[in-house]
């Protein structure tokens, strides 16, 4: 357990690149040189090769019993499953000289851009900051990158051009700490950080545990005889504290705030912070562990460590239910495969389960149901959701991009006369069958021997095949293969593949003789990863992004 520096108060200090001295209850300390405890990575290669897509494409999702029975029903065989996810690359974690160990700890999202932040296990504080730009979704760019040799950064936001990271420091070894748990508020532009005026904060407890911004306000937790404790966000001058024994997690839904203490539950603040109901929760958070709460409509989903994810109504208190962790790996130790964090996007929930990988859950405007575990390498700490995307920070595996692949809504309208797929996983079109479905499925293969249409969003985790005189059309965008285990389009004689939206292909596309290939509307993308075969008087027509440059 690192070691807390008993401090009763919280200081501020702006930090510049020069050495200046300030004065506080007619002491003079000297402020150490910031650039001695930060080290900006130079290398823009290492920034590159630390993005790889060895295991970029379609992610299988290891369902639940229940729910693929069900979805078996009478017919026998499985059918196509909802969520098609793709994984668009993995970051791996920063790694320097005594920082070798660093885990993903937090990702914050906003517009084009993502922000993670890195801490150690152990005794040491050694942390790290990246930016990531996600602006083209199929080609990650890690644009800055920060070490901290003398901090662990547990969680991190984003306001306004500025990042602010809570973590936290050893104070007894440091010039500048006043007390073990810290917040850093550090400018960023252009996905490129500034070290050259930081501003920090320190405040009582173990470690800084999560941070949010809150309107004109930075909101910081630490654990372990600490506090809750709201900044003016601007120079991070306090505004109002609360005591607390061991909080590890900040929530908001736009209307009040709510706080997770392990070491009685859950309580609701209002502005001045003081606590207007409670929701008492004895689960066993763990010592020092990251866990997390969200709100989802009228209720709020509580990371319990063993128990998963609690759900109890906002407004009452009340339990509903506990939504478990669905899988136990082997040779994980129990105390591995536990709630770190929960993200709530539209209808779906999902759970940073540990070494029990990330599930995802539906429905939770009513009853959630488990739908199942995501096929990902790694422990996963946290997990956030923003829009179509999905990203998971996997401790040593590092930070993840998932796809959810949903359907534009201007894609379902085009399509609502078409009736929903609900066919099975592995799907073919018998010759002289003319099929077309809207959606958004898993498949593990499809063959055409007739006429299929899918509008929607779709992927296929082994080959699609469109037999002789066969037509396959497609209009949304489908994934077919992942980078690791590549599979083919194989378009045969006198058949054709019409694209509308886009297509990615780990793996080739066999055009036979006689095949052909369009591209239709406005800039479709052809994503091909390996090579594109034609035969002699194949044909490929339409204009189109190449996104690989293969064909």
């Amino acid at each position: 357990m690192k070691s807390n520096l008993s401090v009763r108060k919280v200081w501020i200090y702006t930090i510049f690149v020069s050495l200046f001295a300030a004065s506080c209850s007619d002491e003079t300390t000297v402020f150490e040189n910031p650039e001695d405890n930060l080290v900006t990575e130079t290398n823009q290669s290492k920034l590159d090769n630390s993005v790889s897509f060895e295991r970029a494409g379609v992610l299988d999702i290891y369902e639940d019993p229940t729910n693929s029975a069900k979805r078996s029903g009478l017919t026998g065989k499985e059918e196509a499953g909802d969520y098609p996810l793709t994984l668009v690359a993995q970051i791996a974690p920063p790694s320097f000289t005594n920082g070798e160990n660093l885990a993903a700890t937090h990702v914050v999202l906003d517009g084009n851009y993502g922000y993670v932040s890195y801490n150690t296990v152990g005794m040491d504080y050694v942390g790290a900051v990246d930016v990531i730009d996600i602006s083209d979704p199929n080609n990650p760019v890690v644009t800055s990158r920060v070490y901290y040799t003398n901090a662990d950064l547990n969680s991190i936001a984003y306001d306004n051009g500025y990042i602010y990271v809570a973590g936290g420091v050893d104070a007894e070894q440091s010039v500048t700490a006043t007390a073990n748990s810290l917040i850093a508020k550090i400018e960023v532009s252009g996905g490129r950080i500034n070290t050259s005026n930081i501003t920090y904060a320190f405040q009582e407890g173990f470690n800084g545990t999560d941070v949010r911004i809150i309107d004109n306000k930075a909101v910081v937790t630490s654990g372990q005889d600490g506090f809750v404790v709201v900044y003016d966000k601007n120079d991070l001058s306090v505004i109002s504290e609360a005591a607390f024994s061991d909080l590890r997690s900040v929530a908001y839904n736009g209307n009040e705030m709510a706080v997770l203490d392990a070491a009685s539950g859950v309580s609701f603040l209002d502005v001045t912070l003081n606590e207007v109901r409670s929701i008492s929760i004895d689960s066993d958070f763990g010592i020092d562990a990251k866990r997390t709460l969200d709100f989802s409509d009228d209720k709020i989903i509580v990371s319990e460590g063993s128990k998963g994810a609690g759900v109890y109504s906002a407004a009452s208190g009340n339990f509903i239910e506990y939504l478990p962790i669905l899988t136990s790996p082997e040779n994980a130790e129990p105390g591995e495969i536990v709630t770190n964090g929960v993200a709530v996007n539209e209808d779906i929930l999902l759970m940073a389960n540990g070494a029990g990988g990330l599930s995802l859950s539906e429905n939770m405007g009513s009853d959630a149901s488990a739908v199942g575990v995501i096929e990902l390498t790694g422990s996963i700490n946290y997990v956030a959701s923003k829009g179509d995307y999905i990203f998971a920070a996997s401790g040593k595996s590092g930070f993840q991009i998932i796809k959810l692949n949903r359907p534009t809504e201007s894609l379902v309208s085009s399509c609502e006369n078409l009736a929903a797929f609900s066919g099975g996983s592995t799907y073919t079109v018998a010759q002289g069958n003319e099929e077309a479905f809207s959606g958004s499925k898993r498949f593990n293969s499809i063959t055409v021997n007739g006429s299929l249409l899918l509008c929607g969003s779709w992927t296929v985790k082994e080959d699609l095949t469109i037999n002789e005189n066969g037509l396959f059309e497609m209009n949304g965008t489908i994934v077919i293969g992942r980078a690791n285990r590549q599979r083919d389009v194989i378009v045969k004689a006198g058949s054709t593949l019409r694209v509308e939206g886009t297509m990615a292909v780990y793996g080739d596309i066999i055009l036979e003789e006689g095949a052909t290939l369009e591209f239709l509307g406005d800039n479709p993308i052809a994503a091909i990863w390996g090579s594109v075969t034609k035969a002699n008087g194949a044909t490929i027509t339409g204009t189109f992004n190449d996104y690989y440059n293969k064909f």
